[in-house]
């Protein structure tokens, strides 16, 4: 990826200094944009749904609703309390028995009981805050968290955090420069019951990072959804797993074979009696090595099927495996399923994005100015992946996949608030199209778009030396971005991990 030169930059394209800027989501992306927008000296409020931050690392019990069977296209933000009866009211009440409500409200993430870190510590941090010394190079959940939060404690991010708030509505107001950010506040009143007020508020920039692991996606496999519905305990997406325990001595089928699914099967190792995995053969799929010697391998599912004569009535005990059978494409069957987990991943999707997200739109005919397409599997439209070229007023960080998360998205947030401060401008909407035009071309469309597998310290440079260009045309420190110490170890994690993978990646 080229650098852009400095002669090429236009404050046409930039957007005007911010002083006002909403984030939304407070796991690592959005605290540590956050983090350097405090620093750069910007007024900033962090919207989070949720009672903590930690995004996908902080860890609850309780799993998020069901997703719809199939759940495989892009859609709004659409739930009870959306459509309950607002009127002219800014607040409406659930009854106390609804302890159902702050599920609703804020579906839990994906996070598990033993969840632990892939990647070594040595890459896996941000440029605010080291991690405490003695810190082994792998971890379990708790101390990321802890980390997300300390990073959070000591940079004034804390102090501009709304918690249990979350954005329903971003748009931007008509013959305006200004975003209208549209918010609800969760509260339980003495009385047991729910309370949720809504919040009106106008912003100068907006800053989305909510991350890949909000809505699960389930793919349109014949007889999948007539399976979930007749037995619901025992058909699964990864986000809802939590332990091994429930299955005990039961044959388990992994539909995916992406990060998700290996870790899963690890943690089933000792657990479960069988496990198998079914794989379509993608280029995302992790290497069979990789999983427990228990696993065995499964062609792609074709259709599952009832045995009607053998469907009891009732719900199936523990040990009696789900009356039917799995035929998968290569023509082999399976009889003897006591669990499905899907492990298919997720849709990208911001249904608070109500003008800029289409169900009806493909990828292929997305047009200049949509970022999700009803197929969910890109963001259209972005700068470096970053920056919404129709309106640079509007950033993302945390698109790209297959990157060590932590110093990634720290660094886009510090590139976001270089320009937001008109420290660095961007390059001409002309420019920044036609690079658009040419990624699209060699990279294709999907998922793959985001993919910095082979990338990262590529397109990490050529943003350093725009920005540090920016910064010399101005007198002003450079940005240092990663060190040397981090290109080493990342270097060699790499050739580990691309070794041994058939695609790399990280944790979930």
């Amino acid at each position: 990826m080229t650098a852009v030169s400095s002669d090429d930059t236009d404050k046409k394209s930039s957007p005007a200094t911010a002083h006002k800027v909403a984030v939304i989501g407070a796991g690592i992306s959005g605290v540590t944009a956050t983090a350097h927008f405090v620093r750069y000296g910007l007024d900033v409020v962090l919207f989070e749904r949720s009672a903590a931050a930690g995004g996908v690392w902080h860890f609850d019990p309780i799993p998020s609703l069901e997703p719809n069977y199939p759940n495989d296209r892009a859609k709004l933000l659409d739930d009870e309390i959306l459509r309950a009866n607002w009127g002219n009211q800014s607040e409406i009440v659930f009854a106390a028995d609804r302890n159902d409500i702050p599920v609703l409200y804020a579906p839990p993430g994906p996070c598990y009981e033993k969840l632990t870190t892939n990647i070594p510590t040595t890459i896996m941090r941000s440029s605010l805050l080291s991690w405490p010394e003695g810190t082994p190079e792998h971890f379990d959940h708790l101390a990321v968290e802890k980390y997300i939060c300390n990073i959070a404690e000591s940079n004034g991010v804390a102090n501009v955090t709304r918690f249990n708030t979350r954005v329903e509505d971003v748009a931007k107001l008509p013959g305006s420069d200004f975003w209208q950010v549209r918010s609800s506040t969760l509260r339980q009143k003495d009385d047991g019951s729910y309370a949720i007020q809504r919040n009106d508020e106008t912003f100068d920039t907006v800053v989305v990072a909510t991350g890949h692991y909000q809505e699960p996606h389930i793919p349109d496999i014949m007889g999948l959804s007539e399976w979930k519905s007749r037995f619901p305990e025992r058909i699964l997406h990864s986000k809802r797993f939590r332990s091994p325990r429930p299955f005990k001595n039961q044959n388990v089928l992994l539909i995916g074979a992406g990060v998700s699914s290996v870790d899963i099967a690890q943690h089933l190792d000792g657990h479960a009696n069988k496990i198998y995995r079914s794989s379509r053969g993608g280029q995302f799929d992790i290497n069979a090595s990789y999983f427990p010697a228990l696993t065995q391998a499964v062609a792609e599912v074709q259709s599952m099927e009832f045995d009607s004569q053998a469907t009891p009535d009732g719900p199936l005990s523990h040990d009696q495996p789900i009356p039917g059978r799995v035929v998968f494409k290569d023509g082999t069957v399976l009889e003897d399923i006591h669990a499905v987990i899907v492990a298919t991943g997720y849709l990208t999707t911001y249904p608070f994005l109500k003008g800029l997200q289409s169900d009806t739109m493909d990828r292929e005919n997305a047009d200049e100015n949509i970022v999700i397409t009803s197929d969910a599997s890109m963001v259209h439209n972005l700068h470096k992946d970053i920056f919404y070229m129709p309106d640079p007023t509007l950033a993302f960080v945390g698109v790209p996949f297959h990157c060590s998360t932590f110093s990634l998205f720290d660094f886009q947030g510090e590139v976001i608030a270089r320009v937001f401060t008109g420290v660095a401008n961007l390059p001409s909407k002309e420019t920044m199209r036609e690079e658009y035009k040419g990624r699209k071309a060699s990279r294709g469309l999907g998922r793959l778009f985001h993919s910095l597998l082979h990338d990262e310290v590529t397109y990490m440079d050529g943003i350093l030396d725009w920005v540090n260009s920016e910064a010399k045309k101005r007198g002003l420190e450079p940005m240092p971005g990663v060190d040397a110490e981090w290109k080493v170890s990342y270097k060699k994690f790499k050739e580990v991990a691309i070794g041994g993978l058939e695609t790399g990646g990280e944790k979930l």
